[in-house]
């Protein structure tokens, strides 16, 4: 199951990434906070799955 997670976790961040560019393009200041948003996310996500995999091993 952890692949799963980190896949979206990787999604989650390309997906806030390219928000956050297109808001700097566009001069959309609350799009590039939902970039950054969707950013802390997958962070958030690969660091509760590195937890899961410290107690695995």
């Amino acid at each position: 199951m952890g692949a799963e997670e980190r896949a979206d976790a990787t999604g989650d961040d390309l997906k806030g990434k390219a928000k956050e560019a297109w808001g700097n393009v566009t001069d959309d200041e609350g799009l590039e906070a939902e970039g950054k948003v969707d950013q802390a996310k997958s962070d958030l996500k690969n660091a509760v799955e590195d937890v899961k995999d410290a107690f695995k091993h």
